[in-house]
């Protein structure tokens, strides 16, 4: 398998640059608690039916801790798009004390 496009927590700018998409890949309930404002979401498993819903463009693709991540940017650049995983997920996401935000009307929190 071809080496697949990471990025530690560390290596993405704060806050995110202006262009840059943000692709999150995890379920519904998973989301409803806390994401990245901002961010596309398609659950992994729908990304080949929505795949023109991905972004043109450099897009980071993030799940709980990057192994679905993983398996999404694997594919998607198979089909041609200029995606980066982000390694560690939104574990390292919010560990690093990124901003998210919650569509429960909550404290966002990673689930």
């Amino acid at each position: 398998m071809a080496q697949v496009p990471t990025v530690s927590i560390d290596g993405v700018p704060n806050p995110l640059p202006e262009g840059l998409h943000v692709l999150d890949v995890r379920e519904q309930i998973e989301w409803d608690h806390g994401h990245i404002e901002g961010a596309i979401h398609i659950p992994m498993m729908d990304l080949p039916a929505r795949l023109d819903e991905v972004p043109e463009g450099q897009t980071l693709v993030v799940c709980k801790i990057g192994g679905r991540s993983a398996q999404a940017v694997a594919w998607l650049t198979m089909q041609g798009r200029e995606v980066v995983n982000l390694d560690g997920g939104m574990l390292d996401w919010a560990g690093a004390g990124r901003p998210m935000v919650s569509e429960k009307g909550t404290q966002p929190q990673v689930v």
